[in-house]
């Protein structure tokens, strides 16, 4: 049996040696000379990034220290002028954790109240104990 349609689809060959196109000149990888260009960018960038990171870090902590300290003030005023007390009594925590909404302690490395804060009396500012030297309670303004 002749199928003379399986003859029309072959594709007719072609007279001599067909010759397939290959590329020998491809790359398989960066070269060393582009990986150490990529490495010294990503060196550079990282030493621009880390000291703005560190200074941003240590300023949103001392931000969040005085904010600690002014919740701590404004408790103790409250207690003071709640149970009548004057300006010279002494203040321990006890007395005004109902008055902190939250556990107040110092976020440069602080880990309860007692290590982390230092109060006295109704007219002393508190103190911090972590970085007692930026983490400062600005004085009132009004006297």
């Amino acid at each position: 049996m002749n199928n003379p349609l399986v003859a029309l689809f072959t594709p007719p060959q072609q007279k001599g040696k067909v010759r397939m196109k290959n590329r020998t000149l491809s790359k398989q990888g960066f070269t060393l000379v582009e990986i150490m260009i990529v490495v010294a960018i990503i060196g550079l960038l990282a030493a621009i990034a880390i000291p703005n990171f560190v200074r941003a870090r240590t300023q949103s902590q001392k931000n969040a220290c005085i904010n600690n300290l002014r919740q701590i003030d404004s408790a103790v005023q409250t207690w003071a002028l709640e149970n009548k007390q004057a300006s010279t009594a002494p203040v321990s925590f006890g007395a005004i954790q109902s008055y902190l909404k939250n556990a107040v302690v110092c976020p440069a490395g602080g880990t309860t109240f007692s290590d982390s804060y230092t109060i006295t009396d109704v007219k002393t500012k508190p103190v911090c104990q972590k970085v007692s030297s930026t983490h400062i309670l600005s004085p009132d303004t009004t006297s």
